[in-house]
């Protein structure tokens, strides 16, 4: 069945707050709509639009055909409470509604007044049951599971995975689903490049049209065959044909020709509006310097001199009048928003010592997992990124060597006078009932409050963020608390472990340009591909299986 999703017209928001509009847009079979744009920007609301979830503004939304199964899976992650990996793979792959859908037809149809709509109405779920997949969902499990490295019971509750484990799940949910369409918002979340690579190859391999969200630059690169961007200094919704880097280049030329097209039109009209003054001026005083050369006269009233007067006057007043004209039918161009821009700069500390921190043999036991023996050194002005899959042992390392975790045998040292300034996965420092004022305040405390609210604003965290309690903030907000955090106090070991989790693309290259102007030592745990090319690094360290080891930098 040829699926496909067209959209005309549409506009979307929240109340009366429209945030897009004018969008028109076809996405056919084979074809991967990257969806782009600033975190609070109508992404998720667009693809909830899609999705039937809200209706638009304005315009309409047409599927075709219209019983076409279109899944939308949202950001991981989305478990239940108590619901098990086995139970999450089925709704996320839509047949556990499926299965409620054509029990609840079965029971119907079994009634001793079933009819012929009883009849359809079974018919019909039966069909969607099998369309996607519930015939044998669980002979695919275990397959699915494997393919991702998903090594955990299928009956195990997810609220207990970790963050890697819990994105497996669902990979493993969208590598079994079967729908017609696809609504993907931020399916690489967490995922290591074991999982990206799965991931790339399913969106390569699909057969029906697929909308994206993505901050994974890369991912976007390999697998988008158009984006859309919601541009809000341009003020409208663009769609861009060809693929994410082709984008890039024409969003840059169409922003400077945008920037240009106004600067002419402004330059054209004040040279319009100023020359209009000065034929108006000229020709006021033309007419009072022939007045008081008659006056000298002796106040003869000479009809030469009026008769000069008015012929200038008149000229002038044409000419006036012309560039007038001229202004008015001057095309207006609208100035380019100044979008908000993350600017930022990571305030560095007093350097410490030549060694911020040293492992010898050190070995870390939790549970069934082992960590090392590692034997490795950090000293001041190392960039050093740490790859490996997850729980391969990344973030066991960093508190390792941050002494937060003290090694089963041998030994880690700390070097003197270093102050850490630190991103971790779990955006801790901002989690809570305190607000986010308060908590902030509490990490700068001699920061006056009036100070800690316009740093606040600067990074995207207004009046209705800072009086939230911090625990409710979304995950890219707490991100950009902790960016915010990094600008307020100086440091001089930087530790970010996965910073470009739920951060937008303007973000993320802002977060490039940052990190590479901090002159301290940096520690990043990041799958992200684009960053890993971007970013200024002197070392990289591999963790997998529990073993460090060195690799070449490049």
């Amino acid at each position: 069945m040829s699926t496909t999703l067209q959209l005309k017209g549409v506009a979307g928001g929240h109340g009366a707050l429209e945030l897009f509009s004018g969008l028109d847009l076809v996405v056919s079979e084979g074809e991967i709509a990257g969806l782009v744009g600033p975190n609070g920007g109508g992404k998720t609301t667009l693809l909830r639009i899609l999705a039937g979830e809200i209706p638009p503004m304005a315009g309409t939304v047409v599927t075709s055909p219209l019983r076409a199964n279109v899944g939308y899976l949202t950001q991981q992650p989305d478990a239940r409470p108590g619901e098990t990996v086995r139970e999450a793979i089925a709704r996320r792959t839509g047949v556990a509604q499926a299965t409620e859908t054509m029990d609840a037809a079965a029971e119907a149809l079994g009634s001793p007044d079933a009819g012929e709509r009883e009849h359809d109405a079974y018919s019909t779920a039966l069909e969607t049951w099998l369309a996607l997949g519930g015939a044998d969902l669980d002979e695919r499990l275990e397959d699915a599971a494997a393919q991702v490295g998903l090594d955990v019971g299928l009956d195990r509750e997810v609220a207990s995975l970790s963050g890697g484990q819990a994105a497996r799940v669902g990979l493993a949910g969208l590598l079994l689903s079967r729908y017609d369409a696809y609504l993907l918002d931020e399916p690489s979340n967490d995922l290591d490049a074991h999982g990206l690579d799965v991931l790339e190859d399913f969106l390569l391999g699909l057969n029906a049209p697929v909308v994206m969200v993505s901050h994974d630059r890369q991912l976007l690169s390999n697998t988008a065959t158009s984006i859309v961007e919601i541009d809000r200094s341009l003020q409208r919704i663009v769609v861009y044909g060809g693929g994410y880097d082709a984008y890039l280049e024409e969003r840059s030329i169409k922003r400077r020709h945008a920037h240009e097209a106004y600067e002419d039109y402004a330059e054209r009209k004040a040279q319009l509006e100023g020359r209009a003054r000065m034929q108006r001026a000229w020709m006021d005083k033309g007419t009072k310097n022939a007045m008081r050369s008659a006056k000298a006269r002796g106040g003869e009233r000479d009809k030469h001199i009026r008769a000069h007067a008015r012929r200038t006057s008149e000229k002038q007043a044409a000419k006036a009048a012309q560039s007038e004209r001229m202004l008015e039918r001057l095309e207006a161009v609208e100035e380019p928003r100044k979008e908000w821009v993350l600017n930022f700069t990571i305030a560095s500390a007093p350097r410490s010592g030549d060694v911020v921190a040293r492992a010898r043999e050190a070995v870390v036991e939790r549970g069934g997992f082992r960590l090392g023996p590692v034997t490795v050194g950090l000293d001041y002005g190392d960039r050093v990124a740490v790859t490996g899959p997850n729980g391969a042992g990344k973030s066991t390392l960093l508190s390792l060597l941050l002494g937060r975790l003290s090694p089963d045998s041998g030994a880690v040292d700390a070097g003197s006078r270093v102050v850490v300034g630190e991103i971790d996965q779990a955006r801790a420092a901002f989690e809570g009932p305190e607000t986010l004022a308060q908590r902030f305040s509490t990490e700068v405390p001699e920061w006056p409050d009036a100070d800690v609210r316009t740093l606040l604003a600067k990074f995207g965290l207004k009046s209705d963020h800072v009086g939230r309690p911090s625990e409710s903030l979304s995950p890219g907000e707490r991100t950009r608390a902790g960016l915010a955090l990094l600008q307020a106090r100086g440091v001089n070991l930087l530790v970010l472990d996965e910073p470009t989790n739920h951060l937008d693309l303007p973000a993320i290259e802002q977060l490039e340009e940052a990190l590479d102007s901090f002159e301290g030592t940096v520690l990043l745990v990041t799958h992200d591909r684009r960053m890993l090319e971007s970013v200024r690094l002197t070392r990289r360290w591999h963790v997998e299986d529990g073993r460090v080891t060195e690799i070449e930098a490049g």
